[in-house]
């Protein structure tokens, strides 16, 4: 039966016959309908030898159908304005879309069609290879994104830390036959969470969305798994020849649902929180040793890491990197009452203005499925938040693994430290 919750939202949760795992918090005042579909296949499921597969498969999946070929499933979904997208990550494969209530069950059968019934065409395929390896062509210029991949190689491991998009050598290899062949082993209706935010009624989305999807088949319910990697303290310098040096620097963390999760986001802003940010005011302000400088976290299922990165000169290299790690080390000690007010409440008010938006509420109800497997809710999160200290922050920063560290350097100084 389905389930509901009894704060303010209004959820309904429930598998279906298909298999698919669908989630709807009912707005009757909205607008408009937000869906959120989630497969749940990425880069984790691609051969070695084929990285980036899952990524070509996201983008193909609109440029033919067995009803449609690219430009009329495209003008197909203008004809209902709708907004749509699709995308591909490490643990999932996401197709998110807005309409006009009047329009949510062609939508749905519109959407459907991408998933069930792609074709690849070989144009098509080819044509997102060449795009694949001109992404990874302009990456050689982009020293923050060539940081940003090093660094998650070195704390997810050699097959979550793969780059999405693919290798040179991989890419090459991928053909349409591979894709639909990859798709066929991925894309099943026991790997779907299905995530609607808006006015309408769950008993008709089920049947619209069971019936459209159960194409699929029901089987192959394992995608559901946590993060599979060892974080291990490792370090890499790529030397490149730039007037800046970029340093991440990446810890374990919290994951959703642990405990200490809101704390540490607490944690976050205060070293992070825009301007009155610690890492601002100390390392930027008063030190000038950077030209940005940041931290935040991120969520693998299951898991939870750390980051904090930075660009400054190659000759303040060092001090930047031990001056960061200062700031995370002296928190425990003279983090005050109004510096975690100020970060607890821009958290606050940050999900609140957000929770106006229907489709950053089918968002997060569609995290929620990923995450926990049941509906969470706003009220929930914000209740977290605000039962967060002064004494919890300090004590978290405290018992942080700062002797486990991954660094990771671009540009032409290895640190030394």
């Amino acid at each position: 039966m389905p389930a509901r919750s009894p704060a303010q939202n209004e959820f309904t949760h429930d598998l279906l016959d298909s298999g698919v795992e669908l989630a709807v918090d009912h707005l009757p005042d909205r607008d408009t309908v937000a869906i959120t579909i989630r497969v749940l296949t990425g880069v984790v499921d691609d051969p070695p030898e084929l990285t980036g597969i899952s990524s070509i498969v996201a983008q193909t999946l609109s440029k033919g159908t067995e009803h449609y070929d690219g430009r009329a499933l495209a003008n197909a979904f203008d004809a209902l304005g709708a907004e749509w997208a699709v995308t591909s990550g490490r643990q999932t494969t996401v197709a998110r879309a807005v309409c006009l209530p009047e329009f949510v069950q062609p939508l749905i059968e519109l959407v459907a069609e991408m998933l069930c019934r792609p074709t690849f065409p070989r144009e098509a395929c080819e044509v997102a290879v060449q795009l694949a390896l001109e992404e990874l062509r302009q990456l050689e210029d982009n020293p923050q994104g060539l940081l940003g991949e090093d660094i998650q190689r070195l704390t997810l491991g050699d097959v979550l830390g793969r780059n999405p998009t693919g290798e040179r050598e991989t890419l090459a290899r991928i053909t349409p036959e591979k894709v639909r062949a990859h798709w066929q082993r991925n894309y099943h209706a026991g790997r779907i969470q299905v995530a609607v935010a808006g006015p309408v009624a769950a008993s008709k989305l089920a049947q619209w969305i069971d019936r459209a999807l159960a194409g699929l088949g029901r089987s192959d319910p394992h995608g559901r798994r946590d993060a599979d990697f060892t974080f291990t303290p490792a370090r890499h310098h790529r030397p490149k020849d730039l007037q800046q040096e970029y340093i991440g620097i990446a810890l374990p963390g919290a994951p959703r649902g642990h405990r200490d999760y809101p704390t540490e986001r607490v944690m976050l802003g205060v070293l992070a929180g825009g301007m009155s940010g610690r890492l601002f005011t100390e390392v930027r302000e008063k030190l000038g040793l950077v030209y940005w400088v940041g931290a935040w976290s991120e969520q693998p299922r299951g898991r939870g890491i750390i980051h904090l990165a930075a660009s400054t000169t190659p000759e303040r290299c060092e001090k930047t990197f031990s001056t960061i790690l200062h700031e995370l080390e002296r928190l425990p000690r003279d983090l005050t009452d109004a510096e975690t007010q100020r970060a607890r409440d821009g958290l606050i008010a940050h999900l609140e203005t957000e929770d106006d938006l229907t489709r950053a509420r089918a968002g997060a109800l569609s995290d929620d499925l990923f995450y926990f497997s049941r509906p969470v809710g706003l009220e929930a999160r914000l209740a977290e938040l605000r039962a967060v200290t002064t004494e919890m922050v300090a004590d978290y920063a405290a018992r942080l693994p700062r002797d486990r560290l991954c660094v990771a350097t671009v540009g032409p100084r290895e640190l030394s430290a």
